[in-house]
C-alpha cells in the first residue's frame, strides 16, 4: 500500500499516493414533475429521486503506480459489477451505498520515448444503484477489510 486509504469503490482503494484521487463531484436529480394548470401557476409533484451520480477525479503518475487499479476498475465497468462506495478517511466510515460505473475517461500525457504515459489524469463517473444484489455485496464489502 502506498499510503493511507481514504476512499474505496469495492475492492479498489484510493490512497494518499499511488492510486490517489484529487476530488469528487456529486449530483442528485430530485425528480420533480411540472404539471401545467390552466389559469394559474404550474403545479409541482414530487415523483421520487431519479438518480445520484458522482465523479471521482485524480491523476496517476507512473513513478507512484496506481494504473493497475484503474485497469481493474475498467474491467469491473465492462463486466457490469455493482460496487460499494465507502469513504474511510475518517471515523465513522461513510457508506454511500452500491454504485455502478457509468464511464471512465483518461487523459494520458508526458509520453516517454517507449510510448509509456508518465501522467494519467482520470475521471470515473459512477451512479447509485438500486436493485437486487446477490452475494456480491457481502464479498465486496468483506474484501475492503481483508
Amino acid at each position: 500500500m502506498a499510503g493511507p486509504t481514504v476512499l474505496a469503490l469495492g475492492p479498489f482503494q484510493f490512497e494518499a499516493l499511488g492510486f490517489s484521487y484529487q476530488g469528487r463531484n456529486r449530483s442528485s436529480d430530485m425528480g420533480w414533475a411540472e404539471i401545467e394548470v390552466a389559469g394559474g401557476q404550474d403545479a409541482l409533484q414530487w415523483t421520487g429521486g431519479k438518480k445520484r451520480t458522482e465523479t471521482i477525479r485524480g491523476v496517476l503518475f507512473e513513478e507512484f503506480g496506481g494504473q493497475g487499479a484503474l485497469e481493474g476498475l475498467k474491467l469491473a465497468a465492462e463486466t457490469g459489477q455493482v460496487l460499494p462506495l465507502v469513504d474511510i478517511g475518517g471515523a465513522p466510515f461513510n457508506v454511500f451505498g452500491m454504485h455502478i460505473i457509468e464511464g471512465i475517461q483518461e487523459d494520458l500525457a508526458f509520453v516517454d520515448r517507449n510510448g509509456v504515459p508518465l501522467k494519467n489524469g482520470y475521471q470515473i463517473k459512477i451512479r447509485a444503484y438500486r436493485g437486487s444484489l446477490g452475494s456480491s455485496l457481502i464479498t465486496s464489502v468483506l474484501s475492503l477489510f481483508s
